[in-house]
């Protein structure tokens, strides 16, 4: 077992990584229980893990109560935020409750977010069930929806009680979303160690066939990673956790122009948004062109979008730009980007001229 803490002062918890842990968590939710029964919520596609968790409640004497939602980005709305907060007072939940989400980024942002509104705010366990959620969504506290303007606009930072973490959860996951989710595993190689990304590229293909010590090597890496950045800055005042969203303001334009759906993954939106920001950063001679070839040769090797082609967008680039124009960390009219000046030295600006970058994707649209 291996247990990273996020430290956050008064608001500090742990992240537990253990292989089976998922049919033992009764012992680790059964002292938030306070003799009340306790409140998961699922995605429709994780059920026999959610049978697995209740199983293991019971063993602890816990009762259960499980709500089971859509699967899919499109859960992540304002209707679903309605009938998920009505049901959870309709249960009866409690400030003092834990709801547990049971599932990928989408329910671990949606539950956040309803508790963290709930009686002006109740606890909850994220127990996250693809790669994505284990090593990037599932810590850190930022919770939300997304809205008509783009992702994710609509939420708030919370944090959770606790984060179960069973990497044997990932052996029933479909390779896709594996893909997708190691995508935020290569990040933080990027972000700011080369030596990590050179391990990704030595190990990736290990990690995505099932190699359990590649695949446990990763994610204790990349939460220890992640804690260490949100301890430092938990609500992204500093520009240090900025630092996280390395290929987010593409990809998330990617995302928009795609409407939030299957078509594109938040991962595979990531990895092409990754791409792009290191070819921006080539074409700026912000790094060498060498650099921003060997992360594109990445994402190919690991079966994930090099671009705006390999994503499936064709969208004029002004229109792209235009969605940029909704970041929710834009200030003063500037939008944020995360450029990076080689691999393992990704670094914020907020300077970046948008005509610049409409320009470097209309001709990356031309070939």
């Amino acid at each position: 077992m291996s247990v990273v803490k996020v430290e956050l002062g008064a608001r500090s918890y742990p992240v537990i990584i253990e292989s089976g842990l998922l049919g033992r968590a009764g012992g680790h939710l059964a002292p938030l229980a306070r003799g009340r029964p306790i409140v998961i919520v699922a995605d429709a596609n994780v059920s026999a893990h959610l049978e697995t968790l209740r199983a293991a409640l019971d063993a602890a004497g816990v009762a259960s109560e499980p709500i089971v939602l859509p699967a899919g980005e499109g859960s992540k709305s304002w209707a679903t935020l309605e009938a998920l907060t009505d049901r959870l007072l309709d249960l009866g939940v409690e400030r003092g409750d834990h709801v547990v989400a049971l599932g990928g980024g989408v329910i671990g942002d949606l539950v956040g977010f309803a508790t963290a509104i709930l009686k002006r705010g109740c606890g909850f366990v994220q127990v996250p069930t693809t790669l994505l959620a284990q090593v990037d969504s599932s810590v850190g506290g930022k919770t939300g929806i997304n809205a008509r303007a783009g992702k994710n606009l609509v939420g708030a930072f919370h944090q959770p009680k606790m984060v179960l973490i069973d990497p044997d959860v990932l052996d029933t996951l479909p390779p896709r979303q594996l893909r997708a989710g190691y995508a935020e595993v290569v990040k933080y190689g990027l972000i700011d160690d080369a030596d990590f990304f050179a391990w990704c590229e030595a190990n990736g293909a290990k990690l995505l066939a099932g190699d359990a010590a590649a695949r446990t090597h990763a994610i204790a890496y990349s939460v220890a990673a992640k804690a260490r950045i949100v301890g430092d800055d938990e609500f992204e005042t500093s520009g240090r956790r900025a630092l996280l969203n390395l290929g987010h303001t593409f990809g998330h334009a990617l995302e928009a122009e795609a409407g939030f759906s299957d078509r594109l993954l938040h991962g595979e939106a990531v990895a092409a948004g990754c791409a792009l920001a290191f070819g921006f950063s080539a074409a700026q001679g912000l790094c060498d062109a060498a650099d921003a070839a060997r992360v594109a040769a990445h994402w190919r090797e690991s079966k994930l979008p090099d671009g705006l082609t390999a994503a499936g967008i064709d969208a004029p680039a002004a229109r792209l730009v235009e969605h940029m124009r909704h970041d929710k960390k834009a200030s003063a009219g500037r939008i944020p980007f995360l450029l990076a000046r080689g691999i393992g030295q990704t670094y914020l600006d907020r300077d970046v001229d948008l005509g610049a970058v409409e320009a470097f994707l209309e001709a990356l649209l031309k070939h």
